[in-house]
């Protein structure tokens, strides 16, 4: 025989048709949303992975000064490996060709045997007027086939939008905190317009491939730096980078791993945030209903049958909203998240794959979680006797008194008693408004955090222009000043072989104003806060292409947050280092230093290459910040209306009884509305604390992962309008809780008159 409890399960949804509607909504987007991350992170991953094998990407590359000869490359090859040309230029570029250059291309002959390009649209160059694109550096400036940019002084045409494999992160420096697709790109020319270049700024960059391929990463490493040995003994490199460590080939796949174990974890959050408001719900009505369950049960109903019965609603919209969300995850979601990854990465075309792991992770585990949670909420709610139960007498253990409250105004007092009666709901909504804070502050500071380390860079900045040389070359500028600049690695760390720059400072720098120690350092405060170094420590330091370690003093913090830095006097690093006095290798200058000649210079840091970190995460995450605000927004009025609309519906008959009294509907809002209000007001200001602890937890341990530091910041204005949007959010939900307020008849208490 059918359950006949099943034929109260339509009027309970009829009933309750909002609640279950928000529910199901919010649940199916959060689940789509998250189930397009995975499938479309699956297949970007997939491709990503395959591309090793099907583009032949290098195990490492490294550059010399200049061409090796035949010879120099046999030596090399003797040692296990295959080495190919890969020569490029950086050349500086007029994009919208109004006659100033507006970023740096690096121009590449094409490939066909290592690091090979895909072609994603068009066609390759074939001719010395022609040029094929990096696809995202193209998107990011408004490049379409058919156009025409200026590279140097050459105009080329853009026939092709290109990927390159070993350049899925735009990476101009392996160093770099953040790659720049704004105002560095990659792209392939032919031969002949490569050679119409000239050779003067040509990188010498040779890439190589194992004879025998390394089993995992560690066989991989310790490859190459067996290679590394051997090379520097052939030949004087000027950069070398292993496949494992570059940026450019690995930051995109670690990023999207952590994408992916992100989102599954709010996931699960989100599904146990909802679980327990089922659970809050089933309680309200198992309280409502008391007297038919002590009846049901005194009838010969099993606890088994109930809990089954009570589980089947949250059960159905669960499933629904799975089974929908997963709809739309492979149609509309996974599209917007393919458009995101390719918005950040220069990744190769790719093949939507059927991710079972994803369906099991966004329907069969939620499915699970809400069942385990209602159901052990269930059980203990109904451990009561049948006798309890008709006798409307749900607590286990009865107080001989209720709480005594102090000596407050009597609306005061009965707040007090509404909030202690309801404090399980507003736990819950606690835990609801602080998990919306935690996304919503992240969300809200990041814009301004990006700002704020932008100015910081800018008004720190040592000089406008930072010339690098490859020979000391005299200049007669007024303007510029000679420094010394190279390159240490960290040893013994967490990030063991992050790189440090060393600068050696002229006595009375106009650019390097801080008194510098005579046998010390003084250390950058991105790398003393990243690291922990302070006033008095010793740090070791290492050679990045040998194994020579050197120990320095820290004789105190210097604001330098462009990178991380140690600063010394010109004198001391060439007693240090062996140079011989009066070396240098770089000038600072606040112009132009026009007469130097391209073939003396291997880089010029300027502003625009100081402040890419900020400028390409508020481009690639932009959009993703706000997403997560509108998501944080919309969580925190779901739980202030489902759990306020709980404590009024629990409170039906109460209303109905102060209405016969006399009480007007304001004055019962006042009553019930403020008591919620308190409770919202008390649980935003402790939970912008508590999110304020955990966001600086998982900011630190997030940016202790990436090369250079960010240092953490949220602007003060940020806590006010968060204070503010939820005030407003719940306002709007009191307003509305206000309407059902008016709408409970007086013949309500009633009815249910014992």
């Amino acid at each position: 025989m059918k359950n006949p409890l099943n034929k109260r399960l339509p009027r309970e949804f009829k009933t309750e048709f909002t609640k279950y509607l928000v529910i199901f909504m919010f649940m199916t987007l959060v689940i789509g949303f998250i189930s397009g991350f995975l499938v479309a992170g699956g297949s970007m991953k997939t491709a990503y992975d395959e591309s090793f094998d099907k583009y032949n990407i290098e195990d490492g590359h490294f550059v010399i000064d200049e061409k090796a000869g035949s010879e120099v490359i046999k030596k090399i090859e003797e040692n296990g490996v295959r080495v190919f040309e890969n020569f490029y230029i950086d050349e500086e570029t007029d994009v919208d060709n109004d006659g100033e250059y507006d970023c740096t291309i690096r121009v590449f002959m094409p490939r066909d045997e290592v690091d090979k390009v895909c072609l994603m649209e068009g066609e390759y160059p074939s001719n010395s007027e022609e040029i094929a694109l990096d696809r995202m550096f193209a998107d990011n400036n408004s490049l379409n086939i058919g156009d025409t940019i200026t590279v140097k002084n050459s105009k080329l045409k853009i026939t092709g939008l290109v990927a390159l494999s070993d350049y899925s992160a735009l990476f101009s420096n392996n160093t770099d905190l953040m790659f720049d697709s704004i105002k560095f790109g990659v792209a392939v020319i032919n031969k002949d317009c490569f050679d119409s270049f000239g050779t003067e700024k040509i990188k010498y960059s040779y890439s190589f491939v194992f004879n025998t391929e390394p089993k995992d990463e560690t066989e991989a490493k310790e490859m190459s730096d067996e290679f590394l040995n051997e090379l520097v003994k052939i030949t004087k490199l000027t950069d070398y980078i292993p496949e494992y460590s570059s940026s450019a080939i690995h930051f995109t796949g670690d990023d999207m791993g952590g994408d992916r174990t992100m989102m599954i974890v709010l996931l699960y959050i989100l599904i146990v945030i909802l679980a327990f408001v089922f659970s809050v719900t089933i309680n309200h009505t198992i309280t409502k209903e008391s007297a038919v369950i002590g009846t049901l049960r005194a009838s010969g109903y099993k606890k088994g049958e109930l809990v089954r019965h009570y589980l089947v609603i949250p059960m159905i919209v669960t499933l629904l909203a799975a089974i929908i969300g997963n709809v739309l995850g492979y149609s509309l979601f996974k599209n917007i998240v393919v458009n995101m990854y390719y918005g950040s990465y220069s990744l190769p075309t790719y093949k939507t794959i059927w991710n079972g792991e994803a369906f099991v992770l966004t329907t069969v585990i939620p499915m699970i979680l809400m069942i385990l949670i209602n159901i052990i909420s269930l059980v203990k709610r109904l451990q009561l006797s049948p006798l309890k139960f008709i006798r409307r007498d749900l607590s286990k253990s009865k107080r001989k008194k209720a709480i005594k409250l102090p000596h407050f105004k009597f609306f005061n007092r009965f707040r007090i008693r509404v909030i202690i009666q309801n404090a399980y709901n507003y736990v819950v909504l606690f835990i609801g408004i602080l998990f919306a804070n935690v996304m919503l502050l992240f969300g809200m500071m990041m814009s301004p955090l990006l700002d704020n380390f932008q100015d910081k860079i800018i008004d720190n900045m040592i000089s406008e222009y930072q010339y690098i040389l490859k020979y000391g070359v005299e200049v007669e500028n007024d303007s510029a000043q000679k420094y010394i600049a190279d390159s240490l690695k960290i040893v013994q760390e967490d990030n063991e072989g992050e790189q440090i720059t060393v600068y050696g400072i002229s006595d009375n720098s106009k650019y390097v104003t801080n008194i510098l120690p005579e046998d010390a350092v003084l250390v950058s405060d991105t790398y003393a806060e990243k690291y922990s170094i302070e006033k008095g420590d010793t740090i070791t330091l290492c050679e990045v292409y040998g194994t020579k370690e050197y120990e320095f003093k820290v004789a105190g913090i210097i604001v330098y947050p462009s990178s991380l830095s140690i600063f010394m006097t010109d004198k001391y690093y060439c007693d240090i280092f062996d140079k011989e006095e009066g070396y240098f290798n770089g000038y600072f200058s606040n112009e132009e230093l026009k007469e130097l000649d391209d073939a003396y210079v291997a880089a010029v840091i300027t502003k625009d290459d100081l402040i890419k970190v900020s400028r390409q995460l508020d481009k690639s995450m932009g959009n993703m910040f706000q997403l997560v605000n509108v998501f944080a927004i919309a969580l925190t009025a779901l739980l202030i209306y489902l759990l306020t609309k709980l404590i009024i519906e629990k409170n039906t008959n109460s209303i109905s009884m102060v209405k016969i009294l006399g009480y007007k509907n304001s004055e019962i809002a006042k009553l019930y509305l403020m008591a919620n209000t308190w409770v919202v007001v008390i649980a935003e200001i402790i939970s912008l604390f508590g999110a304020f602890a955990i966001i600086d937890m998982i900011y630190f341990a997030m940016m202790k992962g990436y090369s250079g530091w960010m240092s953490f910041y949220i602007a003060p204005v940020i806590y006010v309008e968060n204070f503010i949007i939820v005030i407003v959010v719940y306002l709007i939900v009191a307003l509305l809780q206000f309407r059902k307020i008016k709408k409970i008849p007086m013949d309500e208490a009633l009815k249910n008159v014992e």
